[in-house]
C-alpha cells in the first residue's frame, strides 16, 4: 500500500520535473524553442550577434534592427523557434492591466530627444504603446508622453515604457474644473489665460490641443461635471463651486479676458467701460438668478441686490447681507452743545439695468456703502443736528425724517441708486438732559391729572345736584298726579251722588203720584198723611244727596292732602270750593267720621206750616254743639301726643 502511494506521488512530481528538464536542456538548448504562456509576454535580450552590426546607435538602449541588447520586439503568447538559450535571454512578465476608473501614464526610456521648450512627447502610431519598434521608428520622443492608456490589458515592453497608473479626473455635480495646461504656446502679451481651442474633447486629446495652437497656462475654457481621461502631466485641474446667483440678485460680470470692447455706457457715464458680453471689462448684460460655470480666475461676478436693501446705522443690528457690518450708531452734536446718538436705517434699490454702472463706478457693493452711503447719511444728520437743539430735534422727528429722505434720495440718484426711504430709529439724548425732560414731563402729566380730578369732582357735584333735583321733581310730580287723581275721584263721587239723588227724587215723585192717585177719594187726613210722607221722603232724598256730595268732596280733599302740606290743601280747598262750602264740608266730615246724631230722639213739632223751621233750628243747634265738643277733644289729644 505504501509502495503504491510513493509511486503515485513520484509520478506527480517527477513528470513535470522531467518535462522542465526536457524543455530546458533539450528543446531550449538544442532547438531554440520558446513557449510564451497566454497571460504573459516575452521580453527578449540578445546576448550577441553572429554576423552584422552588434552595437546600438549612440544614445539608444533598445535594438530595432537586431543589434545586441534589449530588443524592441516582444514575444506575444505562443511557440517560437530559433531562440537558443546561448544567444537569447527570454523573460516573461504579465500583461499591463489598467483597471476601470484608472488611466496609464507612459514614460519612454528611449526615443528621440524632446524639442526645445516641450516637456511631453507627442503621440505617434504605436498601437497604444504595444509596438515599441513602431514607437521608435515613427519618431517617438523620450520621456513623458502626451498619450495615455485607457482601461484594459496591454502587451507593454517594460524595457522601453514605464507605466504609472493613476485616477481618472472626476468633476462632481455643481462644480467646475479650472484647467491649467503644462504644455502649449506661450500666452500672448496682456493675456492671463489661453483662449478657447476647438476639437480637443475637453482637454482629453492633448495632441489636438497643441496642434490647434493651444496656449500654456490658465485656460478660459472650463470642464463641467463628469469623468475625463485627462493626462495630469499635461493638465492640472482645480475644482471650484459653480457661481450661484440667488433670487433677488443679479450678477454683474467683470471679465479680465477677451478683446477690448466698445463702451456702451454713454457719454454721461465717465467711470469706466461698460462692454458687451465676451469682451474685456464690465458686461452691460448682468446674469440673472441661477448657477453658472464661471472661471473665477478670469471673471469676477459681483452680486447686486435688485430688491429693496436695508442698511442699518446701528451698533447692535446688522442685516443678513453683512453690507452694514461696519456701520455704527451716528453720534451728533446739537445746537446747544449736547452730544447724542441716533440710529438710522436707509432703504435703497438698484434697478437691474443700473447694476453694471454701479459696479463699474464702485467695483462692488461694499465700496458703494463705504464711499457714498456712509459719508452722505452721517454728514447729513450731523449738519441737521447742529441747526437745532435736542428738544426741538426730538419734537420734529417726522419732519427730519422726511427731509432726510428727500435729500439723500437726490444724492443717490447721481450714483444710479434709488433711495426708497430714510428712517430714524432710536434717539438717545444725554442722560442729564433726559432726566430734566422726564421730570418736566412728569410734572406736566401730574398737572393734567390734577385738572382731570378737579373736573371729575365738579362733574360729580353737578351730578349729585341734578340727582337731588330729580328726586324732588319726582316728589313734585307725584304730588301733582295725586292732586289730579283726587280731583277726578271727587268729580266722580259728586256725579255719582247727584245721580243717586236724582234717582231717589224721581222714585219719590213716582211714589207720591201713585199715592195721590190712590188717595184721591179718601179724607183729608189721608191727604195730610200722604203730604207728610211725601215731604219726609223729599227731605230724606235731599239729605242723602247732600251726604253723598259732601262725602265725595271730602275724599277728594283727603287725596289732595297726600301730595301737599295741610295748609296748602286747605288753601286749595277754600279756593276751589269757597268758604261756605268748605265749612259745610268740614261739618259733614265730622258728622260722617264721628257719627254725630243729627235728629233728637223726640221731635217736637208745631204746626204743619212751622215744622220745617223747628227741625232746622234744632238740627243746627245740635250739630254745632257736637262739632265743638269733637274739636276740643281732638285738640287735647294732639297736645298730649306732642
Amino acid at each position: 500500500m505504501e509502495t503504491s502511494m510513493l509511486i503515485k506521488w513520484g509520478l506527480i512530481v517527477g513528470i513535470p520535473l522531467l518535462c522542465l528538464v526536457f524543455y530546458r536542456l533539450i528543446l531550449r538548448a538544442f532547438f531554440g524553442v520558446v513557449i510564451v504562456p497566454e497571460d504573459r509576454i516575452g521580453l527578449v535580450t540578445k546576448k550577441y550577434v553572429l554576423m552584422g552590426n552588434q552595437e546600438l546607435p549612440e544614445g539608444r538602449i533598445l535594438a530595432t534592427e537586431g543589434e545586441a541588447g534589449f530588443q524592441a520586439q516582444t514575444l506575444a503568447p505562443g511557440v517560437y523557434f530559433g531562440k537558443w538559450a546561448w544567444q537569447y535571454d527570454i523573460s516573461f512578465q504579465p500583461f499591463t492591466v489598467i483597471p476601470t476608473g484608472k488611466i496609464g501614464l507612459v514614460l519612454a526610456r528611449d526615443g528621440a530627444e524632446l524639442e526645445t521648450g516641450l516637456i511631453l512627447g507627442r503621440k505617434v502610431p504605436c498601437d497604444s504603446f504595444q509596438d515599441a519598434s513602431a514607437f521608435l521608428k515613427n519618431g517617438g520622443r523620450k520621456g513623458r508622453q502626451t498619450a495615455i492608456i485607457t482601461p484594459g490589458s496591454y502587451r507593454i515592453n517594460t524595457f522601453l515604457f514605464e507605466v504609472e497608473v493613476t485616477d481618472m479626473t472626476t468633476i462632481p455635480d455643481n462644480a467646475v474644473g479650472i484647467v491649467t495646461t503644462q504644455e502649449g504656446k506661450p500666452l500672448e502679451e496682456g493675456q492671463i489665460a489661453g483662449g478657447i481651442i476647438a476639437g480637443h474633447n475637453k482637454f482629453q486629446d492633448t495632441d489636438v490641443f497643441m496642434s490647434n495652437g493651444g496656449f500654456k497656462g490658465l485656460q478660459e475654457q472650463v470642464i463641467l461635471a463628469g469623468t475625463y481621461f485627462l493626462n495630469p502631466w499635461f493638465a492640472k485641474v482645480e475644482m471650484v463651486k459653480m457661481t450661484e446667483i440667488p433670487i433677488g440678485h443679479v450678477g454683474v460680470v467683470i471679465s479680465y479676458v477677451g478683446k477690448d470692447g466698445v463702451d456702451l455706457s454713454g457719454v454721461e457715464f465717465k467711470h469706466g467701460n461698460i462692454v458687451a458680453r465676451g469682451s474685456k471689462g464690465v458686461w452691460a448684460e448682468p446674469l440673472g438668478p441661477g448657477k453658472y460655470p464661471i472661471n473665477p480666475y478670469i471673471m469676477k461676478v459681483e452680486l447686486v441686490p435688485t430688491t429693496n436693501l436695508v442698511l442699518n446705522w446701528a451698533t447692535a443690528r446688522t442685516e443678513a447681507h453683512q453690507l452694514d457690518k461696519n456701520l455704527s450708531t451716528i453720534t451728533v452734536r446739537s445746537k446747544d452743545g449736547f452730544p447724542f446718538n441716533l440710529d438710522v436705517s436707509q432703504i435703497i434699490h438698484i434697478p437691474t439695468t443700473e447694476a453694471p454702472k454701479v459696479i463699474g463706478r464702485f467695483g462692488n457693493m461694499t465700496n458703494l456703502v463705504s464711499q457714498v452711503l456712509e459719508p452722505t447719511i452721517g454728514n447729513y444728520f450731523r449738519n441737521s443736528a447742529q441747526d437745532s437743539d435736542v428738544i426741538a430735534f426730538l419734537g420734529a422727528r417726522k419732519e427730519r425724517q422726511e427731509s432726510a429722505r428727500e435729500h439723500i434720495g437726490k444724492v443717490l440718484e447721481q450714483y444710479n441708486v434709488f433711495g426708497v426711504d430714510t428712517l430714524i430709529g432710536d434717539i438717545v439724548p444725554p442722560e442729564s438732559l433726559m432726566k430734566t425732560l422726564t421730570d418736566r414731563k412728569i410734572a406736566e402729566e401730574q398737572k393734567v391729572t390734577y385738572e382731570t380730578q378737579m373736573k371729575a369732582q365738579e362733574t360729580r357735584q353737578s351730578l349729585e345736584k341734578e340727582t337731588a333735583i330729580a328726586e324732588i321733581q319726582k316728589e313734585i310730580v307725584k304730588a301733582d298726579q295725586g292732586v289730579q287723581i283726587a280731583e277726578r275721584i271727587a268729580d266722580a263721587s259728586v256725579k255719582k251722588a247727584t245721580g243717586d239723588a236724582n234717582s231717589v227724587r224721581l222714585q219719590a215723585n213716582a211714589e207720591a203720584d201713585r199715592l195721590k192717585s190712590l188717595a184721591s177719594g179718601e179724607a183729608e187726613k189721608t191727604r195730610l198723611l200722604a203730604k207728610a210722607e211725601a215731604e219726609k221722603i223729599e227731605w230724606l232724598a235731599k239729605a242723602e244727596s247732600e251726604k253723598i256730595s259732601l262725602t265725595g268732596n271730602a275724599e277728594a280733599e283727603k287725596i289732595l292732602a297726600i301730595g301737599k302740606s295741610s295748609a296748602e290743601s286747605y288753601k286749595l280747598a277754600v279756593e276751589a270750593m269757597g268758604g261756605d262750602n268748605f265749612t259745610q264740608l268740614k261739618v259733614m266730615e265730622a258728622i260722617g267720621s264721628q257719627h254725630i246724631k243729627i235728629m233728637p230722639d223726640i221731635l217736637i213739632g208745631g204746626e204743619a206750616g212751622n215744622a220745617n223751621g223747628s227741625i232746622s233750628g234744632l238740627l243746627g243747634l245740635q250739630l254745632l254743639e257736637q262739632v265743638r265738643r269733637r274739636t276740643e277733644s281732638d285738640d287735647l289729644s294732639k297736645g298730649a301726643e306732642s
